[in-house]
């Protein structure tokens, strides 16, 4: 049932068979942020190095350790402000997972390598890194493919821009390379409503079916949701929920999918 939990209460019961776990998370670069005047007080962390990132990231990889496919958005590829680490491979490493892809999208002068990052148990066949269209650069999209032939899984992750018509322009372009997809699943900080999304947008020709979450922005007092794990029609969801870990300025989502046998 879809909900507001504890990352506990929502490994609570047991896995069913043919069951995939998945998670979506903006990290805000491991930033910690619980009100609004912390993106004031805090905002040198977005371009200087932090001793409270290291624990942060060590609490994200608490988080993502149950789950098989995990889609980061906002992690810093290795720069000035994450002392160089690349957070996506450290989470990786600490949480156990055997894969993990990253898609840099913005680099700033060796201060900050913006990036989507993605952490799986299974090894995808088919990797595809793009930039999406828009008037700033900055935003991108991974497609990976896990399986073959009819079965192939389709996971695309992305974090799309602010301005709806930006967002459809991106969505177009992500029609454009999962269309033909059987098994989907769209997984990101999409920056709008479910609503406007499966029902106004791109996205509408895609028989998409979107968990109804308690919403995810801004983590300490959640009024929108806009944080999605969207599933296509064809794929069971087992259960949903927005996870009360409060570590950014987004809550990250959860669900656990039956995949065809």
């Amino acid at each position: 049932m879809p909900g507001f939990c504890t990352l506990q209460e929502f490994i609570a019961a047991p896995r069913a068979a043919n069951a995939l776990r998945l998670l979506s998370f903006n990290m805000q670069v491991g930033i910690q942020t619980s009100a609004y005047h912390h993106y004031l007080l805090r905002s040198w962390q977005h371009l200087l190095p932090s001793v409270n990132r290291d624990l942060a990231l060590s609490r994200i990889a608490g988080l993502v350790e149950p789950f098989d496919i995990v889609a980061l958005q906002e992690a810093d590829a290795g720069s000035f402000r994450s002392r160089y680490h690349n957070q996506v491979e450290r989470i990786a490493g600490e949480a156990g997972f055997p894969y993990w892809y990253q898609q840099v999208n913005r680099n700033i002068g060796g201060l900050a390598r913006h990036s989507n990052g993605l952490l799986t148990r299974l090894q995808a066949l088919d990797i595809q890194s793009h930039p999406l269209p828009g008037l700033l650069p900055g935003r991108g999209l991974m497609v990976l493919r896990f399986g073959s032939g009819d079965n192939q899984l389709v996971v695309a992750i992305t974090h799309l821009a602010l301005g709806r018509k930006t967002q459809f322009s991106q969505l177009d372009f992500l029609c454009d390379l999962v269309g033909d997809a059987r098994y989907l699943v769209i997984m990101g900080d999409l920056n709008q409503e479910s609503e406007v999304l499966l029902h106004d947008s791109p996205l509408k020709a895609l028989s998409l079916h979107a968990p109804r979450l308690m919403p995810t922005y801004p983590s300490w007092q959640p009024k929108r949701g806009l944080d999605h794990i969207l599933l296509s029609d064809n794929l069971e969801l087992l259960r949903t929920a927005a996870i009360n870990h409060p570590h950014s300025d987004h809550l990250p989502v959860a669900a656990e999918i039956r995949l065809p046998e």
